[in-house]
């Protein structure tokens, strides 16, 4: 069984829908990291404070065969499409440990798709 790992910088006003849309999709849960960061634009100053927007890395550990799907949900939930809201990145898994629970559960969705 192949994994990836899916990692979406977005707006913390809309981790909730990119998450939801993510689990519509076929992801089974997410891990929300919260950041802030920095971009073309650079942050505005108030009295000499720095006001930085927040954002939230959210991780997605996913079976290869959903990456699409699970991308397209949360690029129409996150409105990628819009300057600023965010991005989202794969990154190949090489082995994973604490899934033994899940692992029947991926076996089964594997034989259904593809058998």
């Amino acid at each position: 069984m192949r994994f990836k790992v899916i990692l979406a910088s977005v707006k913390t006003e809309k981790t909730d829908q990119v998450v939801d849309a993510a689990k519509q999709a076929g992801t089974t849960g997410a891990t929300i990291i919260p950041a802030r960061g920095t971009g073309i634009n650079e942050a505005k100053t108030f009295f000499g404070l720095t006001l930085e927007a927040q954002t939230d890395i959210i991780m997605f550990l996913i079976e290869e065969h959903v990456v699409q799907n699970i991308l397209d949900a949360i690029n129409a939930a996150g409105e990628f499409h819009k300057p600023g809201t965010g991005i989202a990145f794969v990154l190949p898994v090489e082995q994973v440990i604490g899934l033994e629970s899940q692992m029947e559960r991926f076996k089964k969705e594997v034989r259904d798709q593809y058998f």
